[in-house]
Formats: C-alpha cells, sequence, structure tokens
C-alpha cells in the first residue's frame, strides 16, 4: 500500500490516543521507517501490523481498529488530501454512493500502481442501498464499513452499516448494506 495509508494510522492515533501510543505500535509492528513517505509503495504487511499493533496496544478488537481507520480516511486523509477527487464524486451521500463504482478510475490517475478495489452499488429502494466490495487484499472488510460510515458523517446523514454476506463466510466479495 502506499505511504499515505500507513501516515493516515499514524495521524488516528497520535491524534485520539497521542504520540507515546504510536511509538509503542511501531515498536511492536517492528517498523524500522522513521516516517512514510505518501508515494511511496510499502508491503502490505507494513500497514496490516500497524493495524494489528494499534489494536493490541489500545486494547480495542481489530475490527474497531478499522472501522475507526476508514472513518479518519474519508474524514481527515481524504478531506485535507484528496478534497477535489471526493467533491467529483458527487454533491450528496446517495450521489457520490452510486458513482462510487468510477471512484477508484480517478484515484489511478494519481497512483498508478494501485490496486483498487472495486464496488458494484445498487439502489434496492428510497434510502437503501447495497454495496458489494471486491478486493484481492483480505481484512479490510471492517475498513470498508468505516469508510462508508464515514461518507455518511461527511455528507450529514445518519447512515447504518451491516455487513450482509462476506468473504469469511466463504462468499467472493463482501456485501454491504446502508439504510439512511
Amino acid at each position: 500500500m502506499y505511504g499515505i495509508v500507513n501516515k493516515a494510522i499514524e495521524g488516528l492515533v497520535t491524534e485520539n490516543f497521542g504520540v507515546e501510543k504510536w511509538i509503542e505500535i511501531k515498536a511492536l509492528s517492528n517498523i524500522q521507517e522513521e516516517r512514510f513517505l505518501s508515494h511511496e509503495q510499502y508491503d502490505d504487511s507494513v500497514t496490516f501490523g500497524l493495524a494489528t499493533a494499534a489494536a493490541e496496544v489500545l486494547h480495542l478488537p481489530i475490527a474497531k481498529v478499522l472501522v475507526a481507520f476508514g472513518k479518519y480516511w474519508v474524514l481527515k486523509t481524504a478531506k485535507k488530501h484528496y478534497g477535489s477527487l471526493m467533491d467529483s464524486g458527487g454533491n450528496d451521500f446517495d450521489n457520490f454512493l452510486l458513482n462510487l463504482p468510477n471512484f477508484h478510475s480517478r484515484v489511478m490517475l494519481l497512483y498508478p500502481n494501485i490496486q483498487p478495489p472495486e464496488f458494484k452499488v445498487h439502489k434496492e429502494e428510497d434510502d437503501v442501498f447495497h454495496v458489494h466490495y471486491y478486493s484481492t487484499r483480505p481484512g479490510l472488510t471492517h475498513f470498508v464499513e468505516g469508510l462508508l460510515l464515514g461518507l455518511g458523517e461527511a455528507f450529514g446523514k445518519n447512515v447504518k452499516v451491516l455487513l450482509v454476506r462476506s468473504r469469511e463466510q466463504g462468499f467472493d466479495h463482501d456485501e454491504f448494506e446502508i439504510a439512511c
């Protein structure tokens, strides 16, 4: 993953728990880098190691860490670094969600070597959506849950996100139901 992902984990931890906890997390995950470079690629194991160490140091389930990270990504990282890209996704929650399948094609212009996930979105009825999430990376289901919650918050919508099927259950992708 790109360094901006690891920098966002650092931001989440330091802003909410302090620099000392970040130092503990880096030590536990055996990370040698002093700082991460946003456009540099790092092995996925670095990111997963940081998330796992954060769960241990903060005494939280990994799922809660990933949900919090997903929300942080949307509300802080994406807003700060990709404001115009986020703005181009839609002017309200519904439109942004419906445009989500095209989002990573724009991200690929910034990060040509990215391995983006794929999203398929269906509007079932007023204020109910199904988001299908396909990825070559296992273990990010709860991160996506956090992204969806963060999008709701960014657009001022109170959303409920329910995982209705998952790769952990043997399916080829994760499916979320979002109720607004």
